[in-house]
C-alpha cells in the first residue's frame, strides 16, 4: 500500500477487528447462559484488555510495514497510552466481579484457589509492575537496559498468563472456533516476539559495521561514523533513524535509538550523531576507531522524500539538528532548488553543533537561509536572541503556508511550544511533520 492514508487506514480497521473480536463474537454467537450481566460485561473488558496487549507485541516489533504509515515514534507513543487503556480494562475486570458478588474475593487466595484463578491474579500484578515500572523508571533509577529486559518478562508473563486463565475458565473458548480465534492471535504476538528477539538480531548480525571515527561536534554532541562490513550498507531516508548496537552483540537487550546525520543516499558510510546525556550516550567520546556496531533500521516517517511542496521549514533545538542535517546534505547532494528554511535555536552561540556546516551548506544549496536563534547571545550578536516564539516564527516562516513542509525535532517542551505556535499562526497540521526524542 503506497497510499500512506490508506495503509493507516487500514491497520487501524485492522487493529479494531482484533481488539473487539470478543465482542464481536457475543454477536455473532449467543453466549452461554446462567450468568448476568455485569460478569458478561466484566468478561468482555477482560477479554479486550487482553487482546490489546497481545497485540502490543506486533506494534513494538518495528514492522516496517506498520510503522510507516504513522511514523515508528507514533507507534511507540500509542504502545504507551494504549497499555494504559488495556491496564485499566483489565483491572476492572476482577474489580466489577468483586462488586457483583463478594464471593469471587476468595479467589485472591492464591493458595487456595483453582489454578485458572491463580494464572489471573499473578497476570495481574505482572501488568501492575509492567506498568509502575514504565511510568516512574526514571523515578526509580532504573537502568534502561535492566528495565527493557524486565518489561519484556513482565509483558510475556501478563499475556500466556491470562491466556491461561482465559482457557482455564474454558467459558467462551470451549468452542474449537473460539479458541482457535484466541490461538491465532496469540501466535502473532509471540511470532511478533522471537522475530524482534531472535530473526531480526540474526540478520543485523549479517551486515555489521565498524567505528571509523568519533567527531566531536560542539554542545556536548558526537558524530559516530561507521563503515559496513562485507556488504552495501544501509540505504535511507534523509530525517530517518536508526537502533544501535555498540560492542556487543544484537541479541543483547542494549540498543539506543539515533538520527542519521549523513547523505542518505551514500551507503558506504553513515553517520550517527549523539548528544552525551546518559550513561550510554556519555560513553561514545571514548568509542575507539574498529569497535563492531550493528544498526536495525532505517526507521522513522520523518522525511521530506515522503511528500511533494514547494519547499522546507525546518526548526529544532540542540542536537535535534541532526535529522536536518541528513535532510539538508542529502537535497545538497541531488541538486535540489527548493527553498529551505532552517530555525535552529541554542542556549549559546558554544554550543551550536554543526556550525560550520551549516555555513557550507548555504553555499552549496540555491535559497536556504539559516536562523540561529540564542537564548544567551554574545555581546556583539546581532541575529536572533531568546526563544523561538510565535512572534520570532512569524518573522521567518513564508507567507504561503500551504506550499510547504514544516519539520520540528528536538525536546518535548520545544516541540510542544513550536507545534502551538504554528497552529496559532494558521499553518495547517497536515503539514507539520515532528520527530520526538522520547522513543524510550
Amino acid at each position: 500500500m503506497k497510499n500512506p492514508w490508506v495503509a493507516g487506514t487500514f491497520w487501524i480497521v485492522l487493529y479494531l477487528v482484533i481488539t473487539l473480536s470478543p465482542l464481536l463474537i457475543l454477536l455473532i454467537h449467543p453466549a452461554p447462559e446462567g450468568r448476568g450481566f455485569w460478569i458478561e460485561f466484566s468478561a468482555a473488558f477482560g477479554y479486550v484488555g487482553l487482546a490489546m496487549m497481545m497485540l502490543q507485541f506486533a506494534l513494538t516489533a518495528r514492522f516496517d510495514a506498520i510503522a510507516a504509515p504513522y511514523g515508528i515514534d507514533i507507534v511507540l507513543q500509542y504502545h504507551r497510552y494504549i497499555t494504559q487503556v488495556a491496564f485499566a480494562l483489565i483491572l476492572a475486570h476482577p474489580i466489577i466481579l468483586f462488586f457483583q458478588d463478594a464471593e469471587y474475593l476468595q479467589l485472591l487466595n492464591v493458595f487456595e484457589a483453582p489454578w485458572r484463578a491463580r494464572f489471573a491474579v499473578i497476570s495481574t500484578i505482572s501488568l501492575i509492575l509492567l506498568v509502575v515500572t514504565s511510568l516512574w523508571r526514571e523515578k526509580l533509577k532504573l537502568n534502561y537496559e535492566v528495565w527493557r529486559t524486565t518489561h519484556g518478562i513482565l509483558a510475556v508473563a501478563t499475556v500466556a498468563l491470562g491466556l491461561a486463565h482465559a482457557f482455564g475458565v474454558n467459558y467462551y473458548l470451549a468452542l474449537p472456533w473460539k479458541a482457535l480465534l484466541w490461538i491465532l492471535v496469540a501466535l502473532l504476538a509471540f511470532g511478533s516476539l522471537i522475530y524482534i528477539r531472535l530473526i531480526k538480531p540474526w540478520l543485523m548480525t549479517q551486515k555489521s559495521y565498524r567505528v571509523e571515527a568519533v567527531v566531536p561536534q560542539r554542545g556536548d554532541i558526537y558524530t559516530l561514523v561507521l563503515r559496513p562490513q562485507g556488504h552495501e550498507g544501509i540505504r535511507f531516508l534523509p530525517g530517518q533513524f536508526a537502533w544501535l548496537t555498540l560492542d556487543r552483540s544484537p541479541y543483547r537487550i542494549q540498543e539506543h535509538p539515533f538520527s542519521f546525520s549523513s547523505n542518505a543516499d551514500r551507503g558506504d558510510q553513515v553517520a550517527l550523531t549523539i548528544k552525551a546525556v546518559g550513561d550510554f550516550t556519555n560513553t561514545i567520546k571514548d568509542v575507539q576507531p574498529g569497535t563492531k556496531a550493528f544498526l536495525d533500521g532505517p526507521h522513522g516517517a520523518f522525511t521530506p522524500d515522503r511528500f511533494d511542496c514547494s519547499g522546507l521549514v525546518l526548526i529544532a533545538n540542540g542536537v535535534g539538528v541532526t535529522p536536518m542535517i541528513s535532510i539538508l546534505v542529502t537535497l545538497a547532494e541531488r541538486g535540489d532548488h527548493r527553498p529551505i528554511r532552517l530555525i535552529y535555536a541554542n542556549g549559546s552561540w558554544d554550543d551550536v553543533a554543526f556550525r560550520e556546516d551549516l555555513e557550507y551548506l548555504n553555499k552549496r544549496l540555491d535559497s536556504f537561509t539559516v536562523t540561529h536563534v540564542i537564548k544567551e547571545p554574545p555581546e556583539d550578536w546581532a541575529g536572533e536572541s531568546g526563544y523561538a516564539d510565535k512572534d520570532l516564527l512569524a518573522r521567518h516562516i513564508p507567507d504561503d503556508r500551504e506550499g510547504w513542509r514544516y519539520f520540528l525535532c528536538g525536546s518535548p517542551r520545544f516541540l510542544d511550544e513550536i507545534e502551538k505556535a504554528l497552529h496559532e499562526l494558521e499553518v495547517p497540521p497536515k503539514y507539520i511533520h515532528m520527530e520526538h526524542f522520547n522513543l524510550v
